[in-house]
This record gives C-alpha cells, sequence and structure tokens, in this order.
C-alpha cells in the first residue's frame, strides 16, 4: 500500500495562491507551447473526478488554420448579436472587452462530453445526467490549475454555436456536446484581479451572500 503524502502548512498556503492566480485570460503571447507540454496537461486534466467513474471528456487539440478561422467566424457573428443585447453605457463597455483570445493564442481546445457514454455503466446518472457534464468542467478546472502553475494561461470562449463548432471540427458523433472552447497560452500580462472586475464590468460578490445555512 503507497503512504499518503502530507501536504504542509507551506503546500496549503501555496495551493491557496495558486487559486487566487488562476484567471481567464484575454490577452495572450503568441510564443508555442513547448513539445510535450499540451499532452501533460491534457493527461493530468483526466485526473478530474467524474461520475461514476465514467471519464465523459473528448479533448479535440484545433490545429488547423482554416478550422480555426470558421470558429472565429463564428464567435464575430456571435460577439454581434451579443452586443445588440446591450444599450448605452452596458453596451460601449462591452464593446470594449476583448473577450476571446483566438487571434494570438498558440493552443486551440474543444472539450465535449460524451452524453451516451457507457463507461461507469450509468452510475450516479440516474437523477442527475447533467453530471456528466460537471464531471467534463472539473476536468477544465483541473488543467486550468496545472496550466497556471506551469505560467500558462487558460481564456474559456463561450460566445459561440455549439452545434456550428461541431459542424467545423467534423464531429458528427450525436452524443457528444461542446462543454468549452479554450484558448491555451502564456499570458501577456499577470493579474490577480480579474479583467472583469478590472474592468469595471463585474465586481466579486462577497462571500457572506454566497453562503447559506438552513
Amino acid at each position: 500500500m503507497l503512504t499518503p503524502p502530507t501536504f504542509d502548512k507551506a503546500f496549503q498556503d501555496r495551493l491557496d495562491e495558486l487559486f487566487k492566480w488562476r484567471r481567464d485570460v484575454r490577452h495572450f503571447k503568441t510564443d508555442p507551447l513547448p513539445d510535450g507540454m499540451m499532452d501533460q496537461l491534457l493527461e493530468t486534466a483526466t485526473l478530474a473526478p467524474s461520475v461514476g467513474n465514467s471519464q465523459p471528456w473528448r479533448f479535440i487539440k484545433v490545429i488547423s488554420p482554416q478550422r480555426r478561422k470558421a470558429i472565429r467566424d463564428n464567435f464575430e457573428a456571435c460577439n454581434k448579436e451579443a452586443l445588440a443585447d446591450y444599450d448605452g453605457d452596458q453596451a460601449t463597455a462591452y464593446a470594449s472587452l476583448k473577450l476571446s483570445g483566438l487571434d494570438r493564442a498558440p493552443a486551440h481546445l474543444a472539450v465535449f462530453c460524451d452524453t451516451k457514454t457507457q463507461v461507469g455503466m450509468g452510475l450516479g446518472q440516474k437523477t442527475m445526467p447533467e453530471t456528466l457534464k460537471y464531471s467534463v468542467v472539473s476536468s477544465i478546472q483541473t488543467l486550468w490549475l496545472s496550466a497556471r502553475a506551469q505560467g500558462v494561461g487558460l481564456g474559456w470562449v463561450s460566445i459561440i454555436e455549439p452545434e456550428e463548432v461541431k459542424h467545423i471540427l467534423d464531429i458528427d458523433e450525436p452524443s457528444w456536446e461542446l462543454v468549452a472552447y479554450l484558448c491555451i497560452g502564456y499570458p501577456e500580462e499577470e493579474h490577480i484581479v480579474p479583467e472583469l472586475v478590472r474592468t469595471g464590468w463585474q465586481e466579486r460578490l462577497p462571500f457572506s451572500q454566497t453562503v447559506l445555512e438552513r
């Protein structure tokens, strides 16, 4: 039997620091990631917990410039529609935000959930089948933190059409549903404060407002 490690106070403090410095990066350098780093990060991502040990995550490395451009075009169309939802100062503020790193990030990653996987034999999904997607999100968070620990940033692009992304990437499995489109690379700047806080879009909620007792 393996002896589990002891995570001392110094490690715990450093871990908390990692959580605080994890940012949704939008401004990337174009420097490529070292050979093998993406595979190492993805292998770490698969250490995440999953309902019934179903491991429903499916990672697609988007390498093709043509496919990347198509994703970028779809983002532009969706972003234009999203801008129309805001008026006045809020519209001006939205238009000023850089909401994707699609142009400069050296690595693009589409993350899907296999919603019909037979792995795990459905354990834990009877009343909450959405836990499959929650498991994929857990793998993304694991990837995010592992990347940040190595000085690499991650940006989550959500202003895209999932079905169009499947079409662009030639994903014909009907059970695969897009969970995230990620930009990955070295950030141009490091910040402990989220960008949407720095730009005045949305402040963090106080802790007391997010924890209740019954």
